[in-house]
């Protein structure tokens, strides 16, 4: 029987086990430059022990900055220093993904330079608000992409993935869940165009399948994953009946050999074994366990076959050498909702381990 604590071959590369850290957004690069820091590299390196790490979202672009303080990989400075982390986990025997995550109409023109406003396939704005240095913002309406801006919006994924590699990340994962850009193209309430980008499903995966293959030409299919996030309704997404766009977006990708695709699930575990079966490469899955955490129970989705490996979020975030504890059946440190977001090391690098 495989388990959660088996090696396993990704995109050519041996993992130690079937453990994934989750990408989190913690909001600590600071400075005007959008760089990552040393107190970043020691956090990373604290995670070392997964199967694979998956970065925080990383923007490909200045206008792709959803959130204050989080970082980039369009500057050559972003790039120098993004090399500290991934030589710190690497120096723990790690293995390293940069998610590459275009926020779309998530944001506020408080947080982007250069007058630039929040962009998105259709002026629709987010309802709600979103925290800025001036404190909570409503969602402003974004400005509608271009074809043209559309077309450079796949080049500046492709272009942030090669980055990611000279700044020695083992590949790039594409943040096509939560509401994001990628998701906004897919879900029919946010992409309105009647263009060659919208209307039917053919249409409205041609963004996601755009940038998955111009990151793969790029770097190579086999550095790349993608996450999604069928029928998640965050960020204002409304998705009612969302298998026909996401089995089309699957074969619409199905050859290009990618490292893995990541499912973030919501309720509906049939739509997960539909794109399970659909899927013919490695499957990660981050299981609904709302409103809880992913505990020790998800380890068996990898013992059953639901899943090929498991991804964790906030307990990794809390427990630095969480395949440790899983396996030894814990105790396990509580994550403090009040330092998830911005802050010093307090709640990010001062957890204990075993």
């Amino acid at each position: 029987m495989t388990t959660a604590f088996d090696p396993i071959v990704l995109g050519g590369r041996r993992l130690a086990s079937r453990l994934v850290m989750a990408p989190m957004t913690r909001s600590r690069a600071y400075g005007p430059g959008a760089e990552p820091t040393e107190l970043m590299a020691t956090y990373y390196a604290q995670r070392a022990g997964a199967g694979l790490v998956v970065t925080e979202g990383i923007q490909p672009s200045p206008v792709g900055q959803g959130y204050p303080d989080t970082p980039g990989l369009h500057t050559a400075g972003q790039v120098e220093a993004w090399r500290q982390v991934t030589d710190a986990v690497h120096r723990e025997g790690g293995v390293i993904f940069a998610q590459l995550m275009h926020t779309g109409r998530i944001g506020h023109p408080s947080l982007l330079p250069d007058g630039l406003v929040p962009v998105a396939p259709s002026a629709v704005a987010a309802p709600g608000q979103v925290f800025t240095h001036e404190g909570p913002q409503d969602f402003v309406t974004p400005r509608e992409l271009t074809d043209a801006e559309i077309r450079r919006t796949v080049a500046d994924f492709a272009a942030a993935a090669r980055n990611a590699i000279e700044a020695g990340f083992d590949g790039v994962e594409i943040h096509g869940a939560n509401g994001y850009l990628v998701h906004q193209f897919l879900a029919p309430n946010t992409n309105l165009r009647t263009d060659g980008w919208g209307g039917g499903p053919q249409g409205r995966i041609r963004f996601a399948v755009e940038v998955v293959t111009a990151v793969a030409e790029a770097i190579g299919g086999d550095r790349v994953g993608l996450r999604i996030s069928p029928g998640n309704p965050y960020n204002g997404i409304a998705e009612d009946d969302p298998r026909e766009v996401y089995e089309a977006l699957l074969d619409g990708i199905a050859g290009l050999d990618l490292a893995y695709l990541h499912l973030l699930e919501g309720p509906d575990r049939d739509l997960t074994a539909r794109l399970r079966k659909a899927w013919q490469g490695t499957f990660v899955l981050n299981p609904f366990t709302h409103p809880a955490a992913t505990g020790p129970e998800a380890l068996a989705l990898v013992e059953d076959g639901t899943a090929d490996m498991i991804a964790y979020g906030a307990l990794f975030l809390a427990n630095p050498d969480l395949p440790a504890r899983l396996a030894a059946g814990g105790p396990f440190n509580t994550p403090d909702p009040a330092t998830f977001y911005g802050g010093d090391h307090r709640g990010y690098t001062d957890y204990p381990a075993l």
